[in-house]
């Protein structure tokens, strides 16, 4: 995305909000997660030879401490809450941030520091929510709104992908979670929800009352990166953020605009 892939975002944005530990959920396939945070010899030696400092410098600021990354695979695609789950031996007993990486947030700060703050002041379970229109609820959790600042909501409930008619709210929860480790205890039933998956969301809707949870309207805008067009306007909307980049695309977009007319 620009010039960095979605997973070393969610990675510096986790970083940003001071987490020091990160685990990966990945499948078959995805081994190419673990090859790029980890030291290329053979990259390091090009770059030396070309005397390219400054990538060095950058390469080396991407990469985790030692000791800091653990990978664990999720076998089967059994849903968000199973992927979860399958990090809990690793979690152990910790409060911990649940990032997805195709969810895109750009906000001059950070949206998972922003989460951390709720959280250092109400702690238990923390989301971010953003309005949606209503015919859209069926792509999303949505929380049902208990007392609420038009900043932090309580959640009183959570549906998962409701219809139209049945949604409790339009606040749809985004791929951004600060979770009690109590969670791993809801999940560890493997109750099939919604779509015949294990959802996150039904595990959440059990410790309601139990604890706090409640659903930040974080600052920012937040980009779709699963679909195509909302990952070209996360690429356009990073690319003019950049003072890098802003007067090349600019330039560029008005040129294919003239085009086009």
């Amino acid at each position: 995305m620009v010039d960095k892939p979605l997973i070393q975002y969610a990675v510096e944005e986790a970083s940003a909000a001071g987490i020091e530990e990160f685990i990966f959920v990945t499948g078959r396939g995805k081994s190419v997660i673990e090859d790029h945070f980890d030291y290329s010899y053979e990259l390091h030696q090009a770059l030396v030879a070309r005397n390219k400092t400054e990538e060095i410098e950058k390469l080396a600021a991407t990469m985790p401490k030692p000791g800091c990354v653990a990978y664990t695979r999720q076998q089967e695609p059994l849903g968000l809450g199973h992927a979860v789950w399958c990090a809990h031996n690793l979690v152990d007993d910790e409060p911990f941030a649940v990032l997805l990486a195709d969810d895109l947030v750009l906000s001059e700060k950070p949206c998972l520091a922003q989460l951390v703050d709720v959280f250092n002041e109400k702690g238990g379970n923390v989301v971010a929510v953003m309005d949606v229109p209503a015919d859209q609820t069926d792509r999303y959790g949505i929380i049902a709104a208990g007392e609420d600042d038009g900043r932090v909501v309580e959640a009183t409930g959570i549906v998962e992908k409701p219809a139209p008619d049945a949604a409790p709210s339009t606040l749809a929860v985004v791929g951004r979670y600060i979770l009690s480790p109590s969670v791993f205890e809801h999940l560890g039933r493997q109750q099939v929800g919604a779509g015949g998956e294990i959802q996150l969301t039904d595990a959440l809707a059990s410790m309601i009352g139990a604890m706090p949870f409640h659903g930040l309207r974080f600052e920012g805008k937040r980009f779709d990166c699963g679909t195509k067009i909302g990952f070209l306007n996360a690429n356009v909307a990073f690319a003019l953020s950049r003072d890098d980049l802003r007067d090349d695309v600019t330039e560029m977009l008005r040129g294919l605009a003239a085009d086009i007319d």
